[in-house]
């Protein structure tokens, strides 16, 4: 019976759960994530306050943990507000828009292998496609419509220029997150998040694909609109960004709530692709139980916890960065480190899985590498020469202002009085009265 329970869950067992069955994991997913969104604001801003050595919610409930629910009433109790001249339809579709395909995302992320629900054996994952990564960035893609008519509808530059700057900055750090998983594809042998975490039995890809998890890292930010990349809400340029006209009722608690789905869909895929799922750390997994019926829940669980932990350390940590600063790493940094580390690990597949041509295998790695290397030096020499022009430039400033009578005084500038000219000054030693 514990081996039966032990098999990992393959494309085959999916499909075949009672109607009953697939309702009842429906519900568990939904109540989870909903869950999960009460208790992350929590989290978020109690870790944040700790951080900041202020208390945090701690009024509502014992430590605070009933503010969320307080909030959310108090939301849905507000007057419901429509500005004047905005579209009512795509007013109130566009919150919708964010939050549905936050909860489909989810639906193919597993939590365990094979387990025994209601006397059923049945995969504790709601569905799995051949194409499962491919569906979550396309839910991600689908999302931002959601960000983009909210911006558009509610009639305002602040709120037009937050929608805009979220359709450039999916379209810049989709493309590097996806390719952080194609590396991932070609160790594993496919796109199906079930067969994907089977494929870490032995090492997980977060270790064996370095480069490709820290990219994603860099991605899962921009893509949830996280800080440091929360460009299209920035509050000091665009007031509320794409949310600046939605009132404090329902309409923005399901924006609330569509980014934090998003953020705990970005942390459950890292733990997907990257951390081994749901299967046991090291040297937890030496135990022939430990990922057996339930417990691979509580694995899963304190990866997701420590990933979303993470993102929030990183929200207290760091400040906002430009918006050029961020199209510049996601086109100029991401993606091309990115391709090159998607060509050296083809070429070590060939040499080492599939038993190719060791010499070219080994002769395609070290082209890449000195390639690689070659354009990052050039690329280094010519921000090189811009950093000497641009000190010279400061410096030949500098000694222009020196050369002013009437430059260089501090607070103020020495102000030039005709009633002055001729007058010794006299210095006076500092101390003395």
């Amino acid at each position: 019976m514990m081996h039966l329970l032990a098999a990992d869950p393959t494309l085959a067992d999916f499909g075949k759960d009672p109607l009953w069955i697939t309702i009842i994991k429906a519900v568990m997913l939904f109540v989870f994530l909903m869950l999960g969104v009460l208790f992350g604001v929590w989290f978020e801003r109690k870790l944040i306050s700790r951080m900041q050595h202020r208390y945090g919610p701690n009024r509502a409930g014992k430590f605070g943990l009933l503010q969320s629910v307080a909030d959310g009433l108090k939301m849905g109790l507000k007057e419901d507000l429509f500005p004047r001249t905005v579209d009512k339809v795509l007013y109130l579709l566009a919150p919708v828009i964010m939050v549905v395909p936050a909860f489909l995302a989810f639906s193919i992320v597993p939590f365990a292998p094979m387990v025994n629900l209601f006397g059923v054996q049945t995969p504790l994952q709601l569905v799995d496609l051949p194409v499962a990564v491919l569906f979550m960035l396309a839910m991600g893609a689908v999302s931002v419509y959601g960000v983009v008519l909210a911006g558009w509808s509610s009639r305002s530059p602040y709120a037009l220029l937050g929608g805009l700057r979220s359709a450039a900055q999916v379209v810049s750090y989709e493309i590097a997150m996806g390719l952080s998983f194609v590396a991932i594809f070609l160790f594993a042998g496919t796109l199906s998040t079930s067969e994907i975490v089977k494929a870490q039995e032995q090492t997980w890809f977060a270790v064996l694909l370095i480069p490709s998890f820290l990219i994603y890292v860099v991605c899962m930010f921009g893509e949830a609109a996280r800080i440091p990349f929360d460009l299209p809400e920035g509050e000091g340029e665009l007031v509320g960004g794409f949310q600046t006209e939605y009132s404090s009722s329902l309409k923005f608690a399901l924006i609330m709530m569509g980014e934090y789905l998003h953020t705990f869909t970005a942390s459950g895929i890292a733990v997907t692709l990257f951390l081994g799922g749901w299967r046991a750390p090291w040297p937890i997994s030496l135990w022939d139980g430990a990922n057996v019926g339930w417990l691979p829940v509580l694995w899963f669980f304190i990866k997701f916890v420590l990933t979303f932990s993470f993102i929030v350390w990183v929200r207290a940590s760091l400040p906002r960065v430009r918006y050029d600063q961020l199209m510049a790493l996601g086109w100029k940094v991401l993606i091309p480190v990115n391709l090159a580390w998607i060509l050296l690990v083809a070429a070590v597949r060939n040499v080492v899985i599939n038993e190719g041509d060791r010499m070219i295998g080994i002769g395609l790695g070290a082209v890449i590498v000195i390639g690689a290397l070659a354009i990052w030096m050039r690329f280094d020499t010519v921000n090189q020469r811009r950093r000497e022009a641009r000190k010279a430039q400061v410096e030949a400033e500098f000694e222009e202002l020196s050369k002013e009578p009437v430059a260089g005084g501090f607070p103020v500038p020495p102000l030039d009085l005709p009633h002055y000219h001729g007058v010794q000054h006299k210095e006076i030693p500092s101390g003395t009265n």
